[in-house]
């Protein structure tokens, strides 16, 4: 398995820039803890969302974060557990030919993809591991 360490999308002429759309359900975390996404383990503190994809998949977010990726669909206000959608922020995405392994941040939770899965840049140091099916669903080149 290829293990991605000190990666920058930015340098890479394979990468293109992507936006995601998409509605999930979101549980704000009332104590730390664990889940287990496709990908790996995704630790998250107090406060943090708890994600619901359209597609089924689950995933943390840090509170800190959030905000910036999400806005709430209505009756649901900002920081009310319910219904957001994906704010069109554009990521870095690149499409890989074998297994892989990366952590979301420096010293964050080691995720694994599969051949074809995607290796996001949401940030300098911010990873993410979509499948490829799900990518295609909610992902669309930025025009």
């Amino acid at each position: 398995m290829l293990e991605l360490k000190n990666i920058d999308l930015t340098q890479d002429p394979a990468a293109s820039s992507f936006v995601k759309d998409e509605v999930v359900d979101v549980v704000f975390a009332g104590k730390a803890g664990e889940l287990i996404s496709r990908e790996g383990p995704n630790r998250f503190a107090a406060g943090d969302a708890l994600i619901t994809g359209s597609t089924g998949d689950r995933w943390s977010v840090s509170r800190s974060r959030f905000d910036a990726k999400y806005l709430p669909v209505a009756p649901v206000r900002a920081g009310e557990d319910g219904r957001y959608r994906s704010r069109p922020v554009p990521v870095l995405a690149k499409q890989m030919a074998e297994a892989f392994s990366l952590a979301r941040s420096s010293g964050g939770d080691l995720l694994q993809g599969h051949a074809r899965d995607w290796v996001l840049q949401y940030a300098p140091g911010d990873f993410g591991v979509v499948e490829d099916a799900r990518f295609r669903k909610v992902y669309r080149p930025l025009d």
